[in-house]
């Protein structure tokens, strides 16, 4: 969506979204005309709000929270794709995998010391 179509979207005003560009808390793709938005921005932009207006978060406090959201979606398709991969093994491999994650879960949870960083 285009940036007007977005601000309405998003509740803001032009100079806020100008602001959080330059700050770099929203990227939006840009083509040769214009800046592009996704639903995904719309989203971002309306936690941003959230957490400024509502939840009363600093701005010292936004790109640390952002940095750490981005993080987890990171970790979460890193996981999805994990399970993909393991999802098309033969049987006996993926019963070996889950034994191992179990296993490996287990000794940390028990706070025995992982082996491979020793």
């Amino acid at each position: 969506m285009r940036t007007r179509e977005f601000l309405l979207a998003a509740r803001l005003d032009a100079t806020v979204l100008e602001t959080w560009v330059e700050a770099g808390w929203l990227v939006p793709h840009r083509d040769d005309e214009a800046a592009d938005f996704s639903d995904a921005d719309v989203a971002r932009a309306r936690l941003i709000r959230d957490l400024q207006h509502d939840m009363g978060v600093n701005e010292e406090a936004i790109p640390i929270i952002l940095d750490l959201i981005d993080q987890v979606h990171g970790l979460r398709q890193m996981l999805r794709e994990v399970a993909t991969a393991v999802s098309v093994q033969p049987d006996e491999m993926r019963q070996r995998i889950v034994a191992e994650i179990r296993s490996v879960s287990v000794r940390t949870t028990l706070g025995a010391p992982d082996m491979e960083n020793e």
